[in-house]
């Protein structure tokens, strides 16, 4: 088994809507960078949802995240894993949740929490829910983007990750009103 270190979330303090993958896989490690495998869907939907630029770098698309009012993390802060990427090959009992209570403090106005596929919501939902009852969240699960949930083409996973453009639709339109 091999221990896993996630990364730090990347967020401004006002976002308003937080992703949140299980763990990174070994590519993701190996870049340091949030869904670098080749085949993950993850930026090309970003690419098409945010119209960010397919070939910017890799800061460049944090930042459009980022201004957007995205926020990206994991939801594991730790864990041991067999020498794959799969979220099957976690070893359950080794799991360290990140502080969320934490970010959550520091990120007041996190309304919506999108989950990239099951694991990230049941990890969620068993290790973080328990312990962070104060904050009021709208959650979603959203089909990962993870090349090894092929069940579903990109037109299907981009069709339900559209949630994310109307939710970012309704926070300027309410954000406009209170500034009036």
């Amino acid at each position: 088994m091999n221990q896993i270190v996630s990364f730090p979330a990347e967020a401004l303090p006002d976002a308003t809507i937080l992703i949140l993958g299980s763990i990174p896989g070994k590519a993701s490690l190996a870049a340091q960078q949030y869904y670098a495998h080749r085949r993950n869907q993850f930026w090309p939907i970003m690419n098409e949802l945010l119209a960010i630029e397919p070939n910017c770098s890799y800061p460049e698309k944090i930042l459009s995240l980022k201004l957007a009012g995205i926020a990206l993390w994991d939801v594991v802060k730790s864990c041991q894993r067999q020498n794959s990427s799969l979220d099957t090959d976690i070893d359950k009992s080794s799991i360290v949740a990140n502080d969320f209570a934490g970010f959550f403090l520091s990120h007041p106005n996190i309304a919506y929490l999108f989950f990239n596929g099951s694991t990230a919501e049941k990890t969620f939902q068993k290790y973080v829910k328990p312990v962070v009852t104060t904050h009021r969240l709208t959650c979603c699960r959203l089909p990962s983007t993870s090349p090894a949930h092929a069940a579903m083409s990109f037109q299907q996973k981009l069709e339900s990750w559209r949630i994310l453009k109307t939710v970012l639709a309704t926070e300027s339109v309410e954000n406009a009103g209170k500034s009036q």
